[in-house]
């Protein structure tokens, strides 16, 4: 029976051998859902063993109550005045005393005391977070209301009889376990007389997740560029048709647009995640949590705070000024998330994280942000190098599918072979002198005017692309290597890519016209723009370099970006439905070659495929629709259970 109440984290206090009326009448006995069923059990045992432990499978969970479900934080300051960004980040659910409502009291993970019905009358209680006590609220709900427990808390006989109900939240996500691992150790302690009993319970707050793909697309996200611009009609006009390209695929639910600051990359400044635990009656209680890009300069973050945080929805802000800033690594565009799986010893039911690295230069993502995340425990995010893209992001060459296999899914990876393959057949078939790209040009935005014999006899584009393979298929040995995904399980998507001073040729120009690129104002692409007299669609997009600083130097590797737009930079919507950026390759037979080779290589793994014209909104800033987009997923399931596949 002593090894039993040591397991439970039960302490006796008082002489040997001495029987007090507290000892009679039964020991202190605190409980929480241990199993995660959604009850705790406070007449058997399943709640009672692994109380005082935790690990991903077992053991209490409590949400990181950073939501705001009352709306009650300002979002401006006296005047009307703008709040800075860590202001705008200071005020959430947790950051108060108090239990805001009913939606509120829904965040709070339960705790439970065991009646103890013969407590003499003179018997108290009294509770302590012992552990992680600076990082959560225990609040005791007494007469129908939840109260703080504080220092001075003492819990009557009659309570201590009956049971009583408590509710945790924890004030903040995980940041840095060398700082805090998330662990809640709450302790009650009953008295009678000089005898005591006490009892503990371990809780650990929820790790903060990121969506992947075998999650069901619930709504979808897109920044509307306010203004009579042409450009922003452009960029109206993507939206408007993405909107019914979602109500296609089944998603009924309204688009969420980013309207205030113009930033049309809704894919970059803002990843979403969730974290959930199981509640009461066994239903789970989900949190969205925006995790903003650690882009300290980046204003768009901010209407995550001004716009978007509510009920059931948070943020989370993750910079150190301190630390040199890689401003395209540290786009959200950099982090996709493998689905679950389990390879080599290692078990990733929520899956895990990837994010590219330039190896070459030896940049890679903010530490602040990659320490928050593997702080979790659960998606250890795995770096890929990215060295050989001009905005360095993984979802340029890499892509996770549905897929109704024992894995559950497929890796989607653009393919540069298949890109040439294209245009050589074509010249081989006597198509040489069929124009590149079918795209109509603009007045300001001439169209581009190559053939495919001059793409196939440029200076680079062979080479290039051939670097791309090259790097590509060294990624996808790491992907390999990690998951144990195997050949047959990766879908080869025709791809092309381009250096960034060789872009194409524009109608009417000897030259090539460079794109508006994400990378940095100041740089000599955007004064090449210039002198081209390009200086209305520069100043009209707001694709076109913002507020990220330039590189000290030119880069040593030769980097690129799509030179066709690129087919797994897209969105998927459904489990079988994919949306991609309209190819605008060669027209040979009345057909698009690109869009045919694309059709073929989803078609075969049970995707149907749609598209939407992104050439002027994003793809010549260097970015495709999955770039100027964002998904919100089903987050509901169980992250301590890899699927029953």
């Amino acid at each position: 029976m002593v090894l039993a109440l040591a397991a439970a984290g039960s302490v006796l206090a008082g002489p040997a051998g001495s029987a007090s009326a507290v000892e009679t009448a039964g020991r202190a006995d605190l409980r929480a859902d241990v199993n995660r069923d959604g009850r705790i059990d406070v007449t058997g045992d399943s709640d009672k063993w692994w109380e005082d432990s935790w690990s991903v499978g077992r053991g209490a969970v409590y949400l990181p109550n950073i939501d705001d479900d009352t709306k009650r934080c300002p979002v401006t300051g006296p005047g009307g005045r703008p709040l800075s960004d860590a202001k705008l980040a200071a005020c959430n659910d947790g950051t108060d005393t108090k239990v805001n409502g009913t939606a509120d009291a829904a965040d709070l993970a339960r705790v439970r005391s065991v009646p103890l019905p013969g407590l003499p009358a003179d018997a108290k209680g009294s509770l302590k977070v012992t552990t992680g006590g600076k990082h959560a609220h225990l609040f005791l709900k007494r007469s129908g209301t939840w109260v703080l427990v504080t220092p001075a808390t003492r819990l009557t006989a009659a309570e201590l009889r009956s049971g009583v109900e408590f509710g945790i939240e924890a004030t903040d996500i995980v940041r840095d376990t060398a700082k805090w691992d998330g662990r809640a150790v709450v302790r009650l302690t009953v008295t009678s007389g000089q005898k005591s009993t006490s009892d503990a319970v371990t809780l650990r707050v929820a790790p903060l997740l990121t969506q992947h793909h075998l999650q069901n697309t619930q709504q979808v996200m897109v920044t509307e560029v306010q203004g009579q611009g042409e450009y922003s009609r452009l960029q109206q006009k993507f939206v408007a048709e993405l909107g019914k390209e979602v109500k296609k695929a089944g998603v009924t639910t309204p688009l969420v647009t980013f309207e205030k600051y113009a930033d049309p990359w809704a894919q970059d400044f803002v990843e979403p995640a969730y974290v959930n635990m199981t509640g009461p009656g066994g239903q789970r209680q989900v949190m969205r949590v925006m995790l903003r890009s650690a882009q300290p300069d980046r204003d768009a973050g901010r209407e995550l705070f001004e716009k978007i945080r509510g009920r059931d929805i948070g943020v989370v802000q993750v910079t150190d000024p301190a630390e040199p800033d890689d401003w395209s690594l540290n786009s959200m565009g950099n982090l996709e998330t493998i689905p679950p799986y389990a390879h080599g010893g290692r078990s990733f039911p929520a899956g895990r994280i990837i994010m590219g690295e330039r190896k070459d230069s030896g940049a890679r993502p903010s530490k602040v942000m990659r320490t928050m995340l593997k702080s979790q425990g659960m998606q250890d995010p795995l770096l890929l190098d990215t060295s050989w893209l001009g905005v360095g992001h993984v979802d340029e060459f890499v892509q996770f599918l549905p897929a109704d296999t024992p894995r559950g899914w497929r890796i989607g990876v653009a393919d540069p072979q298949a890109g040439l393959r294209l245009l050589r057949d074509a010249k081989r078939d006597g198509h040489g002198r069929t124009k590149m790209f079918s795209v109509p040009g603009r007045s300001d935005a001439p169209a581009p005017k190559e053939t495919i014999d001059q793409a196939l006899a440029s200076r680079h584009l062979v080479s290039d692309n051939e670097m791309a393979a090259r790097r590509i298929a060294a990624n996808l040995e790491v992907l390999k290597r990690e998951t144990g995904v195997t050949d047959e399980e990766i879908v080869r998507v025709p791809a092309l890519y381009t250096r960034e001073s060789e872009a194409f040729t524009a109608e009417g120009q000897d030259v090539p016209v460079p794109r508006l690129t994400r990378m940095g104002a100041g740089s000599d692409l955007v004064d090449s723009l210039r002198d081209r007299g390009q200086q209305k669609w520069l100043a009209e997009n707001p694709a076109a370099p913002r507020a990220a600083a330039p590189r000290a130097a030119a880069p040593a590797t030769v980097e690129t970006s799509a030179y066709v737009p690129g087919a797994v930079n897209g969105v998927l919507l459904g489990r079988d439905r994919y949306l991609a950026p309209r190819q605008w390759g060669p027209v040979i037979g009345g057909k698009d070659i690109f869009t045919e080779a694309v059709n073929a290589a989803y078609t075969r793994v049970g995707l149907k495929v749609s598209y939407i014209d992104d050439w002027y909104t994003y793809h010549l800033g260097m970015g495709e629709v999955h770039c100027g987009t964002n998904t919100l997923r089903d987050a509901s399931a169980a992250w301590w259970r890899l699927p029953a596949r």
